[in-house]
């Protein structure tokens, strides 16, 4: 039987990507959903016969369920997660229908964990955080953990170079992140901290080099602790040019809180910034790099494991990521009943084996 995998929120930037790299590796029958069919769809279609749309709204409860019943595998890119509950995860596992979502959100991440025992009973394997990051930066982590006796330090580092190639979605996440502080696990304990203080410069690879960095909310920051037996995880975030970090900084310290935390103030923010990037991306690119450092011990020794990764293009690293899980499920090279994060379910070896067949270069 042909595989069938239906994207969710697939006319998005990091669905369509998600898309193109299930093109590009399995012979799925892909359904690309959003509320509406965009009229290039049916020029699309025509040109990737693996392909069909459908128009879909989550909150048609009915047509939902209809559309995941007659697929065999999920997987969920409509963003922003902080706006989502766990219904597409629960219908699923009612379904019996395997999932994966791109989620970048620390709440609704907790809330599909919580998930995971109805999962495993239901055979159901459920995997969150798929993507560049979180997802490859997670799977980037456990390699640098497999390689000491004992970690005890992780450092994970982002910089995105203007828009990353995405939509005004990744805009709202940012802004999204900016409205509470967020606990983190640091000498082992939880400690407050205010999303983008605490300015780090960090050496990533050619082309972007020192960038500053900022503490900013994602899930590894509590995943990576239940999965690792460390001290402290610190996850930081960085723009390049360096003058969207001080905008972003401005936003989350100087703006009235009542600006970050009014929808409508969230959305202007997100719509100056995403047409800014319009004209940024010219010259600044579209690209990601992930610097992972962990520290710990090895026959007795302190040592320090990093691993580094660029990309040209963020959306397309992310759908790789994403797209190379769901090419282990629906090749049964992935089987892992629950609900769980990237780095609990894909080992490095698989991991690695998939980024190599995608031309994703980790250092």
């Amino acid at each position: 039987m042909t595989d069938r995998v239906l994207i969710l929120g697939g006319q998005g930037r990091i669905g369509s990507s998600v898309a193109q790299d299930l093109i590009a590796h399995t012979q799925a029958q892909i359904t690309v959903t959003g509320r509406q069919v965009k009229p290039e769809a049916a020029v699309s279609q025509k040109a990737q016969p693996q392909v069909e749309f459908l128009a879909l709204d989550l909150a048609d409860h009915e047509g939902l369920r209809r559309a995941i019943a007659s697929h065999n595998l999920v997987i969920h890119c409509a963003g922003p997660f902080l706006y989502r509950d766990t219904s597409v995860l629960k219908s699923c596992i009612e379904e019996g229908v395997n999932y994966l979502d791109v989620s970048d959100n620390r709440s609704f991440t907790r809330k599909a964990l919580a998930c995971s025992e109805a999962a495993a009973a239901a055979d159901v394997t459920a995997i969150v955080n798929t993507g560049i990051f979180p997802g490859i930066s997670n799977s980037m982590v456990r390699h640098d953990v497999e390689q000491l006796d004992e970690a005890e330090r992780i450092h994970l580092s982002y910089v995105v170079a203007g828009s990353g190639g995405a939509g005004v979605t990744v805009m709202r996440t940012t802004f999204l992140g900016l409205q509470e502080p967020f606990e983190a696990w640091t000498d082992n304990q939880w400690q407050l901290v205010k999303p983008y203080s605490d300015r780090e410069t960090i050496q990533f690879p050619a082309p972007y080099g020192k960038v500053g960095v900022y503490w900013f909310d994602m899930p590894e920051a509590f995943t990576l602790v239940d999965s690792f037996p460390v001290k402290t995880v610190i996850t930081k975030f960085g723009s390049a040019p360096d003058f969207y970090n001080h905008l972003t900084w401005i936003a989350a310290h100087i703006f009235p809180s009542s600006w970050i935390k009014n929808p409508k103030g969230v959305e202007f923010l997100s719509q100056v910034s995403h047409q800014m990037t319009q004209v940024s991306d010219r010259f600044s690119g579209i690209g990601v790099a992930i610097r992972s450092e962990v520290k710990g011990q090895k026959e007795g020794k302190p040592i320090t494991v990093c691993s580094t990764l660029v990309h040209e293009n963020t959306a397309v690293a992310a759908g790789a990521g994403t797209g190379s899980i769901a090419q282990l499920i629906l090749t049964d090279q992935l089987h892992q009943p629950g609900v769980c994060p990237v780095e609990q379910a894909l080992s490095t070896e698989l991991f690695e084996q998939t980024m190599q067949s995608r031309g994703i270069q980790i250092h």
